[in-house]
């Protein structure tokens, strides 16, 4: 759990009404970040990404930043345009 994490858990149990709306775009945006940095390691630019999903680079910004409601064939293509395999892991 990092600070972030352990800010908003401590905020939520202070604050009755502290969102979990909070909680869950931050989810979301750190979907969005992982997807920006492995694009990123791929040597990929936003433009590059889009023409291979065939859309526009305002699109992938928006992916890449607000991802909180990504549909998942949405995110499966996106991975696959990076060379990888969508892998998930439920615990």
């Amino acid at each position: 759990m990092d600070d972030l994490d352990k800010y908003l858990k401590i905020r939520k149990i202070m604050f009755n009404d502290f969102s979990d709306k909070v909680v869950e775009e931050y989810e979301g945006t750190k979907i969005g970040i992982v997807l920006r940095e492995a694009r990123k390691d791929a040597g990929l630019t936003q433009e590059e990404i889009a023409k291979k999903l065939n859309t526009k680079k305002s699109a992938i910004s928006r992916i890449e930043n607000y991802s909180g409601d990504i549909r998942l064939s949405t995110l499966k293509a996106y991975v696959e345009a990076l060379g990888k395999k969508l892998q998930v892991e439920i615990s």
